[in-house]
């Protein structure tokens, strides 16, 4: 009886502790361009200061299981700074990066490349945070920064760049 409570304990906690705090981001559009210079342009890290808004400042290598360096300008005026790892890569297609400790704050950055018509691309931009201290996370003005560095990429690509 007693090894049954413990038991019960040991599978509900982590299960309560995963969900009890979540936020999930999502954001689209449309860009008129192939997702080969939609990819191009987001894979370039390096020239984020030149078109990106929100991740004005992004150091590191794009290969999976590397650390980023991440200078964020959130549209309500605060800068954060985080390290993420990147999470999955496949060009064209899909870059994640995130990171945290599960459980407590874990946060996956995710830019899919969905080709929806001829030279047309859907840009899904969205994360997901999970963890106990979510709920007590600065996470305002993320959705707004979002949107406005898709907005600037559809601009960029759109422009042959």
């Amino acid at each position: 009886m007693k090894s049954t409570r413990i038991l019960s304990i040991l599978v509900v906690l982590p299960a309560i502790l995963m969900l009890s705090g979540c936020k999930h981001i999502y954001t689209d559009i449309d860009i008129k361009a192939p997702p080969e210079r939609v990819w191009r342009i987001l894979a370039d890290i390096e020239r984020y200061p030149e078109w990106n808004p929100y991740h004005v400042r992004v150091t590191g290598t794009l290969a999976v299981g590397e650390q980023l360096d991440v200078t964020i300008h959130k549209p309500n005026g605060k800068t954060v700074h985080i390290k993420p790892h990147v999470m999955r890569l496949e060009p064209k297609v899909e870059l994640t990066w995130g990171g945290g400790i599960k459980g407590l704050f874990h946060g996956e950055h995710v830019f899919l490349l969905e080709p929806v018509g001829e030279g047309i691309t859907r840009l899904v931009h969205k994360e997901d945070f999970v963890g106990i201290f979510v709920p007590f996370a600065s996470l305002d003005a993320i959705d707004e920064g979002y949107r406005l560095m898709n907005s600037r990429l559809k601009e960029r690509a759109e422009s042959n760049h």
